[in-house]
């Protein structure tokens, strides 16, 4: 009986001396082929993380406007990194898994410690093109990186493989690495997260990242303690503000309401007039909630929706005031019919529309 995961269940060391017997001396079935050469390591599974091996044949179907096969076969033995990198980005684009399987044991043999580091960086790259996330980790812990500039380029690649293979925890550690103790550090720092099909990358503050990350991890109050740690104004403050907020509920109420004060003022600052009416009825509701006087948030919410013409936000509140009856009746025959003049829809509204 061959021996495999199912003969050796989680003892990888007990099976070792079988694997490399059954390797050595057991019979090769498979016929020769590039795809032969890539054999994975048989400590994949404490070393480095597993690859499943590739099946004979054809990697992929021929596919218009994709690689062929020989041409594939030949990048597969001679290619460098950039040059299977894009061969990753191929096989991911065209859901290529048999060549993303080839491409991830070639990337993972083909630049053995030590290596400068960009290379392992673009080692690195081409395994997340190629959605290996573990793959990557594995290649970045070949490197001990020095302190500066080269560690900060190394954890970053670093986040970036933890958050594509959704390890949480090592993401937060790695940002908090990065932040050397102090959140605020993070908020400059810009993460790739995303590659639009143009080529341009979307980033995203690496403050919000961690804090995210946190989240994830069920840190509510560690992540609201990082977004209170930016410094930066207007629509993003106020963002922050409301999220930390909502995440501070053993906070006294007082200490909460004078939060989303600083934020309404970080979003009247910015002219962000929606999410300064979203912080007013976030205001109302904790003080209600608290059985507070919620008079001063009904009244600046009223004067705002006015402000920005929204109906409903001031039918909401007047239909709760007895006194406000007419008020009330006015406004919801604005809603009822939104493209009579005055209603709130007629600010979108074209020449030509009915």
């Amino acid at each position: 009986m061959p021996v495999g995961p199912r003969r050796c269940g989680r003892s990888v060391a007990w099976c070792l001396p079988l694997l490399l017997a059954a390797f050595l001396f057991g019979p090769f079935t498979r016929p020769a082929s590039a795809q032969a050469l890539f054999i994975l390591r048989v400590l994949g599974g404490l070393l480095e993380p597993n690859v499943p091996a590739p099946e004979p044949g054809a990697s992929a179907p021929a596919v218009p406007g994709s690689t062929p096969e020989d041409q594939f076969q030949q990048q597969l033995l001679q290619g460098d990194l950039p040059t299977l990198n894009q061969a990753c980005l191929e096989a991911a684009n065209f859901g290529f898994n048999q060549r993303l399987r080839l491409l991830q044991a070639r990337l993972l043999e083909m630049a053995p410690a030590p290596q400068p580091l960009p290379t392992v960086l673009a080692n690195a790259n081409a395994l997340l093109s190629c959605r290996a996330p573990d793959g990557a980790l594995a290649v970045l812990n070949r490197y001990s990186p020095a302190a500066g500039l080269e560690r900060d380029q190394w954890l970053v690649q670093r986040w970036r493989a933890a958050q594509a293979g959704l390890h949480h925890g090592l993401a937060a550690e790695t940002l908090e690495t990065l932040a050397q103790g102090m959140p605020a550090n993070l908020e400059t720092q810009a993460l790739p997260v995303k590659v639009h099909d143009d080529g341009t990358i979307e980033t995203r503050s690496a403050l919000d990242m961690y804090a995210e990350h946190l989240l994830v991890l069920g840190r509510s109050n560690d992540a609201a303690a990082a977004l209170l740690a930016g410094q930066m104004p207007g629509r993003l403050a106020a963002e922050r503000l409301q999220l930390a907020v909502s995440l501070l509920d053993a906070m006294p109420w007082q200490e909460r309401d004078q939060l989303l004060e600083r934020a309404l003022d970080q979003a009247a600052a910015s002219q962000s007039w929606g999410l300064a009416i979203a912080l007013l009825q976030d205001q109302r509701r904790l003080l209600a909630a608290e059985a507070a006087d919620t008079t001063h948030p009904s009244e600046r919410l009223e004067r705002l929706a006015a402000r920005v013409d929204d109906a409903y936000s001031a039918w909401q509140l007047t239909r709760q005031d007895p006194s406000q009856s007419e008020r009330e009746a006015q406004l919801q025959q604005q809603l009822r019919s939104p493209r009579s003049p005055g209603g709130h829809a007629s600010a979108f509204l074209t020449p030509s529309s009915p």
